[in-house]
């Protein structure tokens, strides 16, 4: 029981539920997410379950994309709809030609300080574990990407954009700033993530449609192979003596026994396939010998 699940995640439900779910429908102990979803947001969650794990780190860096809706006038200590009102403001004098103008300093490389409300950690402590014990601390700014924002929807007060973004966004925190930047307060009224990486919500299954699936034998078809997330990788084919030294952990020089000649160093990692078409594992290259090491073996 070993891949993805791209599960749409309803409102109301936090992420872990959801893996636990999964687990007593699967009988697989180990299964976990990638991406963390507010319990209020809805949308695309990647569930990995046995091996699919182990990719898990492999999706953290994907692009995503998310539909937001942002309350402008309103202010809240959790930056979403569902925290304690910290301020209100009057934005019926903000035109969309005002929203534009303010979105445009969120595009690209910005600087972001996450919310107290969530599940970093400080001194081994939630934030958000902090936060609803009334205590607040300094958080740094980090760098995230922003690679695109646009308005999708303008009926005052309420905005609708659409953000494609790199890892480490928050988009709770990026309303709360528009709400700083236009200085009438905003607030997250409702988020769904319809992109995480190469998952889209419309082929994402819902969790009746899961439990359907489990209880007719018929969720082999809605798992996803371990390398799906892996294919912006080239792939090389080895042998079989090149993929048992590869399982022991080795590292290897591709050369003309295998189905590749030579593999341009330009290139730090690779999926590698035995001859029988099984995915062995991800190849990363060591400059230093000029051989390839196992990053990760799944076989």
């Amino acid at each position: 029981m070993n891949g993805i699940l791209n599960v749409n995640k309803p409102g109301g439900q936090t992420s872990f539920s959801v893996v636990a779910m999964v687990r007593r429908l699967s009988g697989e102990r180990r299964v976990g997410h990638a991406g963390t979803l507010d319990s209020t947001a809805t949308g695309v969650l990647p569930v990995c379950l046995g091996q699919g794990t182990r990719v898990i780190e492999f999706l953290v860096g994907a692009t995503k994309t998310y539909r937001a809706e942002i309350e402008l006038g309103v202010a809240t200590d959790t930056y979403d709809a569902s925290g304690k009102v910290t301020q209100r403001g009057d934005p019926s004098d903000i035109s969309r030609e005002n929203l534009s103008s303010a979105l445009s300093s969120f595009r690209g490389l910005i600087e972001q300080t996450p919310p107290m409300y969530s599940a970093l950690k400080y001194h081994g402590r939630r934030l958000s574990e902090l936060a609803r014990a009334g205590i607040e601390v300094m958080r740094k700014s980090r760098p995230i990407e922003i690679y695109r924002l646009d308005i999708i929807d303008w009926q005052p007060p309420l905005v609708s954009v659409e953000v494609v973004c790199g890892k480490g966004t928050y988009i709770r925190s990026l309303a709360h700033d528009l709400g700083l930047e236009l200085g009438c307060g905003a607030n997250l009224k409702s988020l769904v993530r319809l992109k995480y990486g190469l998952f889209d919500i419309k082929d994402a299954v819902s969790l009746s449609q899961l439990e359907d699936a489990f209880r007719y034998g018929y969720w082999q078809q809605l798992v996803y192979s371990i390398d799906t997330v892996l294919l912006h990788h080239s792939a090389v084919v080895v042998n079989s003596a090149t993929a048992k030294t590869i399982k022991n952990g080795g590292r290897v020089v591709l050369g003309s026994f295998d189905r590749q000649s030579s593999l341009p160093c330009s290139q730090s990692s690779y999926r590698v396939y035995t001859d029988d078409g099984c995915f062995l594992g991800v190849l990363c290259f060591d400059s230093e010998t000029g051989q390839w090491q196992p990053q990760k073996v799944f076989l």
